[in-house]
């Protein structure tokens, strides 16, 4: 693995780039504004630039917030969400008909054309996790007492993320009730990286592809599933483990996982 200080080095080296979006294109409140230089010069360059994002909501709506942060719609043609490939298997009743919503509002979107198949946890054939309710985001020990007694549901993740920063702040994610949901006992299915079908619905084995992520367990180890060559973000989602491990070394060996290349941010 080597630091690399601009993309510019070996960008020619690649036709396809797989690129995370929380953590690398924005932090949840505005663009990145040395990411947007490079997507301008890979764009330019003519290279296909897919934004795939372990966000629990359609990849339209994904869309739609990057054009509300300021993002130019030319750079927005390929946009695949984990949510998005949930979606179409909740549409087609893969694991049954009737769900729990466990989730904020925010994320209704991803069950819209089967809304009427909601209902209660105790009726429910599948327990569908977007995220936290609202009115306990941050308190784990409430998703245990309320989970224990149902791990005979499988839960749907579509958000296999454990956190993610919005700006300064560490929010918990979907992955974070799914790994609780698995230690009581219960089973899990995971839409999103690093899971193969993701990557499936955004690029071809023809494409010579860099996967760019700032998340160990989701963008390297889902690049390191399909053998893609990666750059790990490092001021991402483990910018806090790096201030207590100075070896990046350490910390790749935590996650088992590897990498071609680091950037402290995503740079031409």
């Amino acid at each position: 693995m080597r630091e690399l200080d601009h993309l510019s080095e070996i960008s020619k080296n690649y036709d396809t780039f797989i690129i995370d979006l929380w953590g690398v294109i924005h932090n949840g409140i505005s663009l990145n504004s040395k990411a947007m230089e490079t997507i301008e010069n890979l764009n330019n360059k003519s290279k296909k630039i897919v934004f795939l994002s372990n966000a629990p909501r359609p990849s339209l709506k994904v869309t739609n917030f990057l054009l509300k942060m300021g993002m130019n719609e030319k750079f927005l043609t390929n946009v695949m969400t984990s949510g998005e490939a949930a979606m179409h298997a909740i549409n087609q009743n893969k694991f049954g008909k009737t769900f729990f919503h466990l989730g904020p509002p925010r994320d209704t979107s991803v069950f819209d054309k089967v809304k009427e198949n909601r209902t209660s946890i105790e009726q429910c054939d599948f327990i569908l996790c977007t995220g936290l309710f609202d009115d306990y985001d941050d308190d784990l020990n409430y998703y245990k007492d309320f989970l224990k007694n149902h791990i005979s549901k499988r839960l749907i993740c579509t958000n296999p993320d454990l956190t993610v920063h919005r700006g300064d702040k560490e929010e918990l994610c979907a992955g974070s009730i799914a790994k609780l949901f698995e230690e009581l006992g219960g089973k899990v299915s995971y839409f999103g990286k690093p899971y193969p079908e993701v990557y499936n619905l955004c690029f071809s084995a023809k494409e010579k592809a860099l996967a760019i992520g700032d998340n160990l367990r989701t963008d390297i180890k889902g690049a390191n599933n399909l053998n893609l060559d990666c750059i790990f973000i490092t001021n991402g989602v483990h910018r806090g483990e790096l201030n207590k491990i100075s070896d990046l070394s350490n910390l790749l060996k935590t996650y088992k996982v590897k990498i071609d290349f680091f950037q402290k941010e995503l740079t031409w």
